[in-house]
């Protein structure tokens, strides 16, 4: 834990809302496009169907919140969140090539690993600032959120463009090329501008810490509850906006 700011911190503040914030745009992108794509009957999707569409990305990215915190304590932020963004632009871009329910809804569930951005950025931007401005720095981070305004924002008129007003409908396609594109170019910024920091200490296991001392004891066991409180509420929550 840092005492003092340290420098570049601000850099990696600035760098990882960025990245949150494309990450967040992309995981809320079905809910656009699904509908466009039934709305303009593309697909004879059921109810049922959209439903599963819609909450598929969201599920993927918060199941998955756990284990990318984890591999960001290990491993530090810069190398989870590049990698992140460069897996996900796959799936992302692999779903303009899609022309079935089931493919539809395996491409989903990989670019929803996009939801775990949260963590991540979490956990990196933490370590770059002392408790004194981790209230600050974790609150511009959580400005990132503004990307399910954007892609609400700025998808439909997108998508418009592209089809050329429904004249051209499968132009489509052409959405999930660009959010693969800004995810892919996101990662490569990311990884080549940020430098990567990991917490001064890391727990062998779960739970369990290196240090026998009293009070990194009590520090671990508090933070382990908390971790586990706020991955039990990324379940159970309707999964419409991150937690916190």
């Amino acid at each position: 834990m840092e005492t003092s700011t340290p420098p570049g911190a601000i850099r990696i503040l600035i760098l990882n809302t960025l990245a949150f914030t494309v990450c967040f745009s992309a995981w809320m992108l079905n809910g656009v496009l699904v509908t466009f794509l039934s709305v303009n009957q593309v697909y004879k999707w059921t109810a049922s169907e959209i439903g599963w569409l819609l909450g598929i990305p969201v599920l993927a990215g918060s199941i998955f919140r756990l284990p990318a915190g984890m591999l960001t304590d290990k491993f530090g932020g810069k190398p989870v969140m590049t990698t992140t963004l460069l897996l996900c632009a796959v799936p992302m871009f692999l779903l303009s090539k899609v022309d079935s329910f089931t493919g539809f809804a395996l491409c989903s569930f990989g670019f929803g690993l996009v939801g775990v951005s949260f963590s991540i950025g979490i956990a990196y931007t933490s370590v770059w600032f002392p408790r004194s401005k981790q209230g600050f720095a974790l609150g511009i981070f959580g400005a990132g959120n503004a990307g399910s305004a954007i892609t609400t924002l700025v998808a439909p008129t997108l998508l418009n463009t592209f089809t050329a007003n429904g004249s051209d409908i499968e132009a489509w396609r052409r959405l999930p090329v660009a959010y693969a594109a800004v995810l892919a170019v996101t990662g490569v910024v990311f990884f080549l501008a940020t430098t990567n920091k990991k917490p001064l200490w890391v727990a062998k296991t779960f739970c369990r810490t290196t240090r026998p001392s009293q009070e990194y004891s009590r520090v671990a066991i508090r933070d382990c509850t908390i971790f586990l409180f706020l991955a039990a509420l990324s379940l159970f929550r309707n999964g419409s906006s991150p937690i916190l």
